[in-house]
């Protein structure tokens, strides 16, 4: 399956409870299975409006060896981004954190919208049960 099959512009990879790395790490890990791909190429596909959060992705992911980058010293200069053998491991990860969200997202997404949510707008701690 290549990445623009699995790529959904209405992929709710952002609601996702779980996150390794960042909020866009898994994204970016299915975007770049079917080769290297170009800082822009990368931004159009993901539909990320902002370099700066792509950038700082990137730069996560490199530090974790899960992406290399390359610098083309080619005329235009270009660098392109691609997977590991450690990002690429991330995939039956991702595979099954889609497989649950295709199951429980609705649910989940419920939960949240009917939990109430502090002042500050994020969602309060549970508290332990008083014994």
């Amino acid at each position: 399956m290549t990445a623009e099959a699995r790529m959904d512009p209405a992929c709710p990879m952002a609601a996702f409870p779980f996150h390794v790395g960042g909020k866009w790490t898994g994204m970016v890990v299915v975007a770049l299975l079917d080769g290297p791909r170009r800082f822009g190429e990368l931004r159009q596909t993901l539909g990320i409006r902002s370099a700066k959060v792509l950038t700082e992705t990137l730069r996560d992911m490199m530090c974790d060896g899960l992406v290399t980058r390359t610098d083309h010293q080619a005329n235009p200069p270009h660098v392109t981004y691609e997977l590991t053998d450690l990002g690429r491991s991330l995939l039956p990860v991702i595979d099954a954190m889609r497989e649950w969200s295709d199951q429980r997202l609705a649910e989940l997404l419920a939960h949240r919208q009917a939990h109430p949510a502090t002042e500050s707008g994020a969602a309060p701690t549970p508290t332990s049960p008083q014994r």
